[in-house]
């Protein structure tokens, strides 16, 4: 007996994306979004291809947001994507076979195919990428995390599938740096919350480190301009990050950094 897929997604502001992600997944049993405060088309948009639309506006982070929108599925297995990601059609193939013979208690990755100004990413730490996105609806669901959640999925068998999800990370360079600034401003915040501090030095150990590795351990230079560029990004977002935990810890907002 194949088992029924509910897609799941969370979105705001997605109506130049929606419409391509649905039609990734139209095979789909069901297609639910959680929109969070759109003030563009999205909701209408997403009605009129057939979604199930919610809305939650009290946002509590991206952990607690997909927790919300995977209550409103019915199905078997949840599939987690964003409006930016595409299920390719070897991937589609892979998760159909799943469907018609999963194996109980396992959990799915997928390699995640990034695209960074104008090419996808085929090193930097870019690719494969991979991500679990596919599991039990009754068994898993997403932490707590405010930023850069993931599934519970404790000591599960984590089974790898063929074929690509593509991500379209960023298209446009400052809309890009904007969301950027604003994960580094969340993660700061929360890990400010959870004890944790940081020193100048390591402020700098941690950009360095981020740089190096990109470009270098992770074969960033073979990504061509993009490669370079991308390891600079990854040492700005990490110096965001850790400069506004830095100032947290001494009473400042992790903006003011100062």
């Amino acid at each position: 007996m194949t088992m029924r897929l509910s897609v799941v997604m969370i979105a705001k502001n997605a109506a130049d994306l929606l419409a391509e992600c649905i039609a990734s997944v139209r095979w789909a049993d069901e297609i639910i979004l959680l929109d969070s405060g759109s003030t563009d088309n999205t909701v209408e948009l997403a009605q009129s291809l057939g979604v199930k639309v919610y809305s939650n506006t009290d946002w509590q982070g991206y952990g607690p947001q997909r927790q919300r929108a995977q209550s409103y599925a019915t199905g078997d297995y949840v599939l987690m994507i964003d409006t930016d990601e595409r299920v390719t059609p070897e991937l589609e193939q892979s998760l159909r076979q799943v469907l018609a013979s999963p194996q109980p208690g396992a959990v799915y990755s997928m390699a995640r195919q990034n695209y960074f100004l104008g090419r996808f990413m085929r090193h930097s730490g870019w690719y494969p990428d991979r991500v679990i996105r596919l599991y039990e609806r009754e068994r898993f669901q997403y932490n707590d995390n405010l930023v850069h959640e993931s599934l519970d999925c404790h000591d599960a068998l984590v089974i790898e599938l063929n074929g690509d999800l593509r991500h379209l990370t960023c298209r446009d360079f400052a809309s890009f740096q904007q969301k950027q600034l604003a994960y580094a401003t969340a993660w700061a915040q929360e890990r400010h919350q959870k004890g944790k501090r940081v020193t100048l030095a390591g402020i700098f150990g941690h950009t360095l480190g981020a740089f190096v590795k990109t470009l270098l351990i992770r074969g960033g230079v073979l990504d061509g301009a993009q490669g370079w560029l991308l390891a600079v990004v990854n040492a700005q977002y990490t110096f965001n990050k850790y400069t506004g935990l830095w100032a947290l810890n001494r009473g400042y907002s992790a903006s003011e950094k100062a």
